[in-house]
This record gives C-alpha cells, sequence and structure tokens, in this order.
C-alpha cells in the first residue's frame, strides 16, 4: 500500500510555471482584498466616532508626510520599471531611496505626530476619542509601512545577489503592488485625519 501511494505521488503532475505564478497573483490580491476590509472599517470608525470634527494636528508635518509617502511610490514605481529592462544599478538606487522615503515616514508619524500630537492615549473626557483613534489609524498604518520596508530590504538584497531580471521580477512586482496599497490606504486617512471636519479639542 506504501508504495503504490509513493508511486502515485512520484507521477503527481507538477503545477506548471503558468499555473503556479497565476495562484500567487491571486494570493496576493486576496490578501490586499482583505486588508482593504481592514482599513475600511478603521476609516469608516473615524466618522462613526469623530462625526464632522477632528482635533487640531499639525498641517505642515501632515502634508510634508503625506508628499514623502507619494514621491516613495514614484521611486518604487521606478525600481520596478528598471528590473524589467535589467538595470540592476537603477534597480538598486530606486529601492534604496524608497526604503529611506518610507523610514521617514514613518519617523513624521511616530517620531513627531505622536510625540507632538494635542490628543494621545491618555487624553481624558470628551477628547478621549481623539486619540484613540488618531493613534489606531497612524499605528496601523505605519505597521503596514514597517513590513513593507522590511520586505523592500529584501528585495534590495535578493537584487544585488543578482535574483531578479527582466525575465523573473514577480517578486519585485509583488512588493510594488503592496507598497502603493499602502500609500493609496494613506491618500485616504491623510484627508480624513488633517483635512475634513472643524479642528476642536486641545491645542498645541
Amino acid at each position: 500500500m506504501a508504495t503504490e501511494t509513493l508511486a502515485h505521488e512520484h507521477h503527481a503532475p507538477a503545477i506548471s510555471p503558468a499555473r503556479r505564478f497565476a495562484m500567487n497573483r491571486m494570493g496576493l490580491w486576496l490578501f490586499i482584498l482583505s486588508d482593504a476590509f481592514f482599513f475600511a472599517g478603521i476609516f469608516v470608525s473615524r466618522f462613526y466616532l469623530w462625526g464632522a470634527t477632528r482635533p487640531h494636528l499639525d498641517q505642515v508635518l501632515g502634508m510634508t508626510v503625506t508628499i514623502v509617502l507619494l514621491v516613495s511610490s514614484y521611486f518604487m514605481y521606478r525600481a520596478e520599471m528598471a528590473i524589467r529592462h535589467d538595470d540592476r544599478g537603477d534597480y538598486l538606487r530606486s529601492i534604496l531611496i524608497t526604503i529611506l522615503l518610507g523610514v521617514a515616514f514613518m519617523g513624521g508619524v511616530v517620531g513627531f505626530e505622536w510625540r507632538t500630537s494635542p490628543v494621545n492615549l491618555r487624553t481624558e473626557g470628551e477628547f478621549a476619542v481623539y486619540g484613540a483613534i488618531l493613534f489606531f489609524m497612524t499605528g496601523m498604518h505605519a505597521f503596514h509601512v514597517l513590513t513593507g520596508v522590511i520586505l523592500l530590504a529584501i528585495l534590495a538584497y535578493r537584487g544585488y545577489k543578482g535574483h531578479f531580471s527582466s525575465r523573473n521580477y514577480w517578486a519585485v512586482q509583488a512588493g510594488a503592488i503592496y507598497w502603493h496599497f499602502v500609500d493609496v490606504v494613506w491618500v485616504f486617512f491623510y484627508p480624513a485625519l488633517y483635512l475634513m471636519g472643524t479642528a476642536v479639542g486641545p491645542t498645541h
């Protein structure tokens, strides 16, 4: 019986590269979809709990980190295009710039916004909800940026070792899709946090 099972496994047809690629691609988009529902829930919570108001936040800082993240998307796109054309030098430069911009974004949000915000997790009374939503939205987004930075660092290392080419760049494409997704989420989060509604509560 065991011999027949081994023989069956030995002759089982292997998954073709094209089918494996299609399965990987579908898995990535299913993950993106599930994450989109998660962020959508956070987004809706902001309007349910804040309504037509928002806390006093640093507008210059909010705009700056947004620009930084959008520029990082450009360099991630450039990295993907570079490896498609076997330009490993431009690929490495662009992906490293993307990583640095991602770190700068996290520094702006976690290092400055969290420390200077007039509301925080210790805010009490009627304004306590502002700190809860602010830290939840920015914290979960910053965590996704961090995971993206780690992923891009791995892709940079593998690219340096010559693992990618114009015929083998799916991992880079997947990393780019994830990074652009995280950027798009912030495009919605930024106005919801910094622009929409009347500023109320404590000031800086």
